[in-house]
């Protein structure tokens, strides 16, 4: 068993490190620039939505509220004649994002924390290299990449969008186990 406490370098370098690596992934590759399409009519769409003040947060439509009222004709109609749709508002102003870079490495390092966790638990010190790999950078897959599935099976993201976002998340895994398995703590 390694204690976790021993582990901070390659929790917080492997979050360093996919952090790198998500920056080249979406400004060099740009392999998710198709994962929005423009919407035909933006500009009524936005004067239309900005008239109605919104205010930041998830939204569906048509929206039932409780699994009785998805049972109501009135309903259903509603859902037949559409458009149907989940969506998110933002704060209007101009785009930033330091604050999303930021909780994306936090996240990354909270990542780092579950594989150290799981896999200080599972190995001792001395531990070789493809063993960390694999306990570290599996508990870092399943933090970057499964919990996406929902996004496609519920709320009809692209699959071809998810499967991209998982493949980035088998890459970040792939990045996290390497980095505990060069730094593991010898015996």
């Amino acid at each position: 068993m390694v204690p976790i406490m021993s582990l901070w370098l390659p929790i917080f370098l492997s979050a360093v490190f996919v952090f790198i690596v998500s920056s080249l992934i979406h400004m060099v590759f740009k392999y998710h620039a198709s994962d929005f399409k423009k919407m035909p009519g933006e500009d009524q769409a936005m004067d239309a939505l900005g008239k109605l003040k919104i205010p930041p947060g998830d939204y569906v439509m048509p929206y039932a509220g409780s699994m009785k009222a998805m049972a109501d004709p009135a309903y259903i109609e509603k859902y037949k004649k559409g458009p149907v749709a989940f969506f998110t508002i933002f704060p209007s102003g101009p785009p930033g994002m330091g604050k999303e870079l930021a909780l994306w490495f936090l996240y990354s390092v909270v990542i780092g924390i579950f594989a150290a966790y799981v896999a200080g638990r599972a190995l001792g010190p001395g531990a070789g290299y493809l063993a960390v790999h694999r306990f570290a950078g599996v508990i870092a897959f399943a933090g970057y990449a499964l919990g996406l599935l929902q996004n496609s099976i519920w709320y009809k993201r692209s699959w071809s969008s998810t499967l991209k976002s998982m493949f980035d998340g088998l890459i970040y895994a792939s990045v996290t186990g390497g980095t505990f398995g060069w730094l593991w703590p010898a015996a």
